[in-house]
């Protein structure tokens, strides 16, 4: 079907039922707002502060029904993707930018697509620290003592054991074991160098200088800076030397009742409009570094983000590695490091 006929079916349908898009959250406010301006199509918004697992659950309950109750596409969490494949919760699509989806962060039938992502980042309260760390192994300087945070408890918390993944890669692990067991042995230096803070990284302490070194998502930290506003002034920095990519995936029900405009809304999402449109809430999109590369990403959206070549190192996890490495850290944090983060 070309672009054309594409636009025809989907105004035909007249509608699209989204689900779990909060306005607030990578831009979706303004993306959702676009799409409409540009297809005249409306947006029925199901439930925006819905979790992955009410996502999945809204399809399986509306199998049967074409109403308004049925959501037509989903952004779930990565492991959401395989498992609602499996369970034949799908339709397979293929945008016209595919190509430049990287390949670990798709399905290579097209049932499900990374569409933004995150990495592991230190933001650092330059009030505090003067010289901001540029690497894992830069934090186990004396420059850094009683200054490094995790945001969360690595026992539990997602950004905090992908800290530590972040950390196992940057000391060479390659599969979700090795990078688990190197992250723990980084972080038993850490706390024995004395530069580990046993206290949650949050917006408060990194700005009251409690925890003035603080690993969490890239984006979590620039709208924290944007949001502090200068006071204090904080400086974003991807590491070097161990860069890991949290990423979200796009998918169509298999029971959507709106498919032409749920396919639709997929070509605006990937198209270089939508990927902007994330990028100026600090969600990556996927094809970030095909678009930089072709130059098709604005200056001024550059310059408020770390240098676009950071991010060219990112490591999109498996789920088999992210389920090795959080069982391995979940068992080992307390004999291995011994803190407990609160």
């Amino acid at each position: 079907m070309s672009m054309d006929d594409l636009v025809a079916a989907a105004k035909k349908e007249g509608q699209l039922t989204t689900i779990a898009l909060p306005h607030d959250w990578c831009n979706y406010g303004e993306m959702i707002e676009g799409f409409k301006a540009k297809y005249g199509i409306e947006i029925n918004e199901l439930n925006p502060n819905a979790g992955s697992g009410d996502e999945i659950e809204a399809i399986k309950a509306n199998k049967g029904n074409t109403g308004p109750q049925a959501p037509d596409v989903i952004d779930v969490g990565l492991s959401f993707g395989p498992s609602a494949k499996a369970e034949d919760l799908l339709m397979p699509y293929k945008v016209a930018t595919w190509d430049e989806i990287p390949d670990d962060a798709k399905d290579a039938d097209g049932y499900w697509y990374g569409d933004y992502y995150g990495v592991l980042a230190f933001g650092i309260n330059k009030d505090v620290i003067d010289t901001a760390p540029q690497s894992f192994e830069d934090l186990l300087k004396s420059d850094y003592a009683n200054s490094v945070a995790l945001a969360g408890d690595p026992r539990s918390a997602n950004n905090a054991i992908m800290s530590l993944y972040a950390a196992g890669i940057a000391r060479g692990g390659k599969t979700g074991m090795e990078a688990a067991t190197a992250g723990l042995e980084f972080f038993k230096e850490l706390n024995e160098a004395g530069n580990f803070v046993t206290v949650d990284a949050e917006a408060a302490p990194i700005a009251q200088g409690t925890t003035p070194v603080a690993m969490n998502w890239d984006y979590n930290l620039l709208s924290m800076r944007d949001n502090l506003n200068g006071n204090p002034p904080i400086e974003v920095v991807v590491p070097s030397d161990g860069v890991v990519a949290g990423v979200y995936v796009q998918a169509i029900s298999a029971y959507a009742p709106h498919p032409n405009a749920a396919k639709l809304w997929m070509e605006y999402l990937y198209s270089d409009e939508g990927q902007l449109t994330w990028l100026k809430g600090y969600c990556h999109p996927i094809r970030f570094n095909a678009m930089s590369k072709a130059g098709k990403i604005p200056q001024d959206l550059l310059d408020k983000l770390p240098p676009a070549e950071a991010y060219e190192k990112a490591v999109f996890p498996t789920l088999d590695d992210q389920n090795a490495a959080k069982a391995e850290i979940a068992a080992k944090w307390d004999s291995v490091v011994g803190a407990t983060v609160q």
